[in-house]
């Protein structure tokens, strides 16, 4: 018999909380030090328990399930490639998430490129050699798998964090 899990994830009672009944006064919104600090604490606790590869692993896996679960709440009536990069481009802005661009599209391939300015993991933090929007890779997979119903390998090729100041993700289908 499988044991319930204590924290299994559910829009309705996990993110989608009645924002009126539960913070009347502060409202959705709070301020991007503490997402960090929740991210990153984790992040670092994850590290240093499993290591960087699991980490990134596990963090890239939640970005799949989350992307996954916006596709279904905000971007399922996308008819085609097109209303999908205007819908996703006007949920990461009013979000707050960063600005979302299409630098490059192969649909014929399923090849795309991303940019994300702004972007609500590592914009401003300092110059390192690592790309660290793993979360973001994950999140990409999953709104495409969802669209899509391919399976998708999506990279972080260019970060604020190696100097590039955009974050730049490579989307590829995977083979059949």
């Amino acid at each position: 018999m499988e044991k319930s899990r204590k924290y299994k994830f559910d829009w309705d009672t996990t993110v989608g909380a009645d924002m009126q009944v539960a913070r009347p006064s502060l409202g959705p919104s709070t301020r991007i030090e503490v997402y960090r600090l929740f991210q990153f604490t984790l992040r670092d606790i994850l590290e240093q328990r499993y290591g960087t590869e699991t980490a990134d692993d596990l963090f890239r896996e939640a970005g799949v399930m989350a992307g996954k679960a916006f596709f279904e709440k905000f971007l399922s009536d996308a008819s085609d490639t097109a209303s999908l990069a205007s819908k996703l481009q006007d949920a990461f802005t009013k979000l707050g998430i960063g600005i979302f661009r299409v630098e490059s599209a192969e649909t014929d391939n399923s090849r795309f490129i991303f940019t994300v300015d702004e972007d609500l993991d590592c914009s401003g933090l300092p110059d390192t050699a690592d790309v660290v929007c793993v979360y973001d890779e994950g999140f990409i997979q999953g709104v495409l798998e969802s669209f899509s119903g391919k399976g998708f390998n999506v990279r972080e090729i260019d970060c604020w964090c190696t100097g590039s100041r955009t974050c730049r993700f490579e989307a590829k289908a995977l083979a059949s």
